[in-house]
């Protein structure tokens, strides 16, 4: 068999590995197990500590409702009283009861503001609970592409070593250069760096979501499930309306404005005087008689100057700064919405393309990059740069399928729970 075929057989082999490792589907490790989104969100809801901690602040908020709209304790009184001199004499025991009562609309007011705290707390809650399931979603999907990476340049890689192969083939019979040898060699390593990279990636992030599940940092995980991307078919107008009336962060700053303005009610209020009733009964050892006597006192907003009218001025400032706060949380939120709105767009748009054109392009210049290089008509620096451009395409790729689903987790995050979606049709991705 001449040189010349040998090295052209040789060649074709390697073409038909690089179209069986690029067409292969992705293969599990032994023993690894896929990782379910879903499995994971319901743990982070029963584990995570910062959505516990939320659920008990809320909890907390609601038990002071009730303490807040009952009376004041009410006080027994005992004592003795001996004055031998006042003609007739007085000696004997006094038991009483007292009882501090507020004026009328201050315990109602009291359990209102509370009760719009405890709303506030639960909108806290639940806004917890969306920007950690959020955040869950965003490391599961950067998990999922680090892994998606691996598997590309684990390809490349045994491309890389046939063609290294090849090329010292050929130099042995003295139709390559020996650059050809050293520029695989110095890929195979540039691939071998980025490999590790991704590793230490891929580690960062299993503590990042172990983290959230509150499990132990180095606690392994399994290998993320495909992802599908679907179509965002909700309107930006519509996002923004659901936005402003299911967003918990803008619900619960409402509900601070509601609050304020009851605690204003409650400041102003102040300036209307409490009552403390008592009854005390006497017993006068001497003459073996009992007696009784009932006051009711009267708290008299004396220093209302500098007390009550304060407190109204305090009142009155919170609630313009609840108004200001939910302003600006508003303006904060809208423009999240829009920012995840126009990622979303422009990620479908380079995914079709991408996935329509850029990478099947790359794979016909790849294939015809190594016929060309089996004749001698293609030098091996176009070779090169052909694997390298389908690596670059098909990872962007990835990188677009997860940055479109991380942008639609902020979307849900920020408009109060899942958005309706459509799955396009969608070719195997290479």
């Amino acid at each position: 068999m001449s040189s010349f075929h040998w090295l052209r057989t040789s060649m074709l082999g390697a073409a038909w590995l690089s179209l069986t490792v690029l067409g292969a589907p992705a293969v599990l490790a032994a023993g690894e197990a896929r990782l379910s989104l879903g499995s994971l969100i319901e743990e982070l809801t029963q584990r995570n500590p910062e959505i516990k901690a939320a659920r008990e602040r809320w909890e907390a908020a609601k038990a002071v409702v009730p303490q807040v709209q009952t009376l004041p304790d009410p006080k027994l009184q005992f004592g003795y009283q001996r004055m031998p001199m006042v003609p007739p004499a007085v000696q004997g025991t006094i038991y009483g009861f007292g009882q501090e009562i507020p004026f009328p609309g201050k315990l109602r007011l009291r359990g209102e503001v509370a009760m719009k705290e405890a709303e506030r707390f639960e909108q806290e809650y639940g806004a917890t609970r969306l920007r950690l399931v959020a955040n869950l979603k965003q490391a599961y999907f950067d998990l999922h592409f680090v892994h998606k990476s691996i598997e590309i340049v684990e390809r490349n890689k045994a491309l890389l070593i046939q063609f290294e192969k090849t090329a010292k083939a050929r130099y042995s019979v003295g139709q390559a250069a020996q650059q050809d040898v050293f520029r695989a060699q110095v890929e195979i390593s540039r691939v071998i760096d980025r490999l590790a990279v991704l590793e230490q990636q891929k580690e960062s992030l299993h503590a990042a979501i172990n983290r959230l599940l509150n499990r132990p940092p180095a606690d392994p995980l399994g290998t993320p499930e495909e992802i599908q991307v679907p179509l965002l078919t909700v309107s930006l107008p519509e996002l923004s309306r659901r936005a402003e009336t299911f967003s918990p962060i803008l619900l619960a700053s409402a509900k601070g404005i509601e609050r304020s303005e009851q605690a204003v009610s409650l400041a102003r209020r102040q300036f209307y005087p409490d009552f403390d009733l008592s009854a005390l009964g006497t017993r006068n050892d001497l003459i073996n008689d009992n007696g009784y006597q009932v006051m009711l006192g009267i708290k008299i907003p004396l220093f209302y100057e500098t007390k009550q009218r304060q407190g109204v001025k305090e009142a009155l400032a919170g609630l313009a700064g609840a108004r200001e706060d939910l302003t600006a949380t508003r303006q904060d939120i809208l423009f999240q919405v829009k920012d995840s709105f126009v990622q979303t767009q422009r990620a479908e748009r380079l995914i079709t393309i991408l996935r329509d054109a850029i990478i099947p392009q790359s794979t016909l210049a790849l294939q015809a990059a190594q016929a060309g290089y089996a004749v001698g008509k293609v030098d091996f620096l176009t070779l090169l740069n052909s694997l390298l451009t389908l690596q670059e395409s098909q990872l962007e790729l990835h990188g677009e399928m997860v940055a479109h689903e991380k942008a639609v987790a902020r979307l849900e995050a920020v408009t109060g729970g899942p958005l309706a979606a459509k799955l396009e049709e969608r070719k195997p991705t290479p």
